[in-house]
C-alpha cells in the first residue's frame, strides 16, 4: 500500500508475550488499555510495537520492534477482560514480519534525539514517529 500525506505513524510499547496475544486477535491495546492514545489512531495507519521486554511481570531484555500493522477501521471499543478490567482496544491488520532490534538503528531514527538515553522515548508508551523512521523500521521488519 502506498504511504499518503494522511497517514500517521505510531508506537505502542508492548511486552512481546501481550502484543502475540494482540496479533492473535487482531488488536493493539495502549497504556494498559486507556482509550486516549488509540482515539488518535485513523483507519489505514500505520502501528509498529516495540517490546521492551519478553515478558510483562517478567525482566527479560528483548528491545525490539515485534509486530506491524494497519489500524483496520475507525472503532475504538471496550473489551471485557475481567470484570474489573475493560480495557479499549483498536482493530489492526498485523502483517507478518521479522523482530528487529533497535540497537542497530538507534543512530538512523530521527525520533531518538538523544542517542545516549534513547529508552527515554519509549517510556511514554504510545508515540507518533516521522514518515522516514516508519519506512526505516518497516524495511527491516518486512522483508
Amino acid at each position: 500500500m502506498s504511504i499518503d500525506a494522511n497517514t500517521h505513524y505510531w508506537i505502542v510499547v508492548v511486552s512481546k508475550d501481550h502484543i502475540k496475544r494482540g496479533i492473535a486477535g487482531g488488536f493493539v491495546q495502549a497504556n494498559h488499555g486507556k482509550q486516549g492514545p488509540l482515539n488518535k489512531m485513523k483507519s489505514g495507519d500505520w502501528v509498529i510495537c516495540y517490546s521492551p521486554k519478553q515478558t510483562y511481570a517478567g525482566k527479560e531484555t528483548l528491545q525490539a520492534f515485534t509486530a506491524i500493522g494497519q489500524v483496520a477501521n475507525e472503532d475504538t471499543y471496550q473489551f471485557k477482560m475481567s470484570d474489573d478490567f475493560m480495557p479499549y482496544r483498536r482493530d489492526v491488520n498485523w502483517k507478518e514480519c521479522t523482530e528487529v532490534a533497535i540497537q542497530p538503528l538507534i543512530q538512523d531514527l530521527n525520533f531518538i534525539e538523544n542517542k545516549q538515553s534513547w529508552g527515554y522515548r519509549f517510556r511514554f508508551g504510545f508515540f507518533e514517529i516521522p514518515e522516514h523512521d516508519f519506512k526505516l523500521i518497516k524495511s527491516k521488519m518486512l522483508i
